[in-house]
């Protein structure tokens, strides 16, 4: 459909009406390579770079690191493919997931996946912040406080100016956003790619440094699981499994790919304790600045994709607004987050320690929401979805016993075999040190599998 086809409810630069009411049929519009744009350019962010020089630190050579980053990346086709939900039934990932845990059984992950898109977007706006008033100070601007409330502001600014506009600006923005990250993410990674190290660690990484680094790779990717029909709702009934699977699962790969591989070779060369202030010492003097560009701009793609699904994530907890009203409140919480996290040193590490823990949570969610969509074939009653009391998927007393006992199950098990600096869980020192977090979702995953496989079907 044209631009100028397109319904006024969804028009770029226009406010977008619906929230996670389900999108009329006559409204569809876009096909499925409009993914591939959203996920690519949604990931060109340099936390990719993190990860990657994580992997190294954690006792991985260039080429084993590079292989944590090529399974981490994979992991986007199940995150693409949750979309067909969307296609569906028009509606959001977190009215869906109602199917597999109940009207009431949904709202505790509601609440958490709101909390985490909050604290990933006040993550990313810090980053951004940051390599925005290392600009100014290239430039020759050293403005302390100033300096940083104003990057402050124009960060958030960018971020939820296309938010607040809705879908088809969001698709708009990640789009174009892509086009520019990508040929500057492919200079840096050239920039880096020659001195690279690619010989054998002093000592061979046990079975704790694999694991962490899996658990650093797949938390990215894991992390978009309560998302990816926010962004499909709108595509057409006729869009195939295969279409949405492929367009979106390659774009988020090489956008994590590359940006990983980059984090690896810079890893293997200097310090990459703080990983801007490392990956510059490895550029030439010129492209500093644009770095530091990169660094803003992939911030605000990642953030404006989680800052727009926690607008829909409030309505499914039950608040009463529009989506465009609701995504004050997320952005009232971030710009205050991200003063805190900007004045009070200590409030960042803890945020991260806080994030990092939650994949307690969100591992073993996944394994159930993925398992039910799974033994569904995504085929869901829409209307019973919203109906609350009324609707099929209130089961008993709002909770649905299969999705919960599962997730119970799922989260023991990730309890016991975490190893984050806010928890290490019993099992970890026994099993040499090793994170298990992950297998959390293959375990709640199974136990859905054995008990509600007669029920999914209905």
């Amino acid at each position: 459909m044209s631009h100028d086809e397109r319904p006024a409810v969804d028009e770029v630069f226009h406010v977008e009406t619906h929230g996670i009411d389900p999108i009329p049929d006559n409204e569809r519009h876009g096909s499925a390579k409009d993914l591939f744009w959203l996920w690519f350019g949604s990931n060109l962010t340099f936390t990719y770079v993190i990860n990657g020089a994580l992997a190294v630190t954690f006792g991985l050579s260039f080429w084993q690191a590079t292989a944590v980053v090529v399974i981490g990346g994979l992991a986007f086709f199940a995150i693409s493919a949750a979309g067909l939900g969307g296609i569906r039934t028009g509606t959001a990932t977190l009215v869906l997931s109602r199917a597999a845990f109940g009207v009431l059984g949904n709202l505790p992950a509601g609440v958490l996946n709101w909390v985490v898109s909050i604290g990933y977007t006040i993550v990313n706006t810090v980053v951004g912040t940051f390599a925005l008033e290392a600009f100014f100070a290239d430039l020759g601007w050293q403005g302390g406080n100033t300096a940083r409330g104003l990057a402050l502001l124009i960060t958030l600014t960018l971020t939820f100016v296309v938010a607040l506009w809705g879908h088809a600006t969001v698709q708009f923005a990640e789009r174009w956003m892509a086009y520019v990250l990508a040929i500057g993410f492919a200079a840096l990674l050239l920039f880096l790619l020659p001195g690279t190290d690619t010989g054998a660690p002093a000592a061979a990484p046990g079975a704790a440094g694999w694991s962490l680094a899996f658990v650093v790779m797949l938390a990215g990717p894991f992390s978009y699981v309560p998302m990816p029909a926010d962004y499909t709702r709108y595509l057409p009934r006729t869009t195939s499994l295969r279409a949405i699977t492929w367009s979106g699962a390659l774009g988020g790969f090489l956008s994590s790919l590359a940006l990983g591989v980059a984090g690896v070779a810079a890893a293997t060369q200097t310090d990459m304790t703080d990983a801007v202030a490392g990956t510059e010492k490895l550029l030439p003097g010129w492209f500093q600045p644009l770095f530091l560009a990169l660094v803003l701009g992939g911030s605000v793609t990642n953030s404006i994709i989680t800052l727009y699904s926690s607008s829909l994530n409030l309505q499914v907890l039950g608040i009463p607004w529009s989506r465009a009203r609701a995504i004050l409140i997320s952005a009232a919480v971030t710009a205050l987050g991200s003063l805190a996290a900007l004045f009070l040193t200590d409030f960042t590490s803890s945020l991260l320690s806080f994030l990092s823990l939650l994949i307690v949570v969100f591992a073993p969610w996944a394994g159930v929401f993925l398992a039910d969509m799974v033994l569904r074939r995504c085929r869901y009653d829409s209307d019973a979805l919203h109906a609350g009391r009324a609707g099929a998927y209130w089961y008993r007393h709002g909770y649905h016993p299969a999705g919960m006992g599962a997730l119970l199950t799922g989260l023991l098990f990730a309890v016991l075999t975490c190893d984050s600096e806010l928890w290490t869980g019993p099992l970890v020192a026994p099993l040499g040190g090793a994170d298990l977090t992950l297998l959390g979702s293959v375990v709640s995953a199974l136990t859905y599998w054995a008990l509600a496989r007669r029920r999914a079907a209905m």
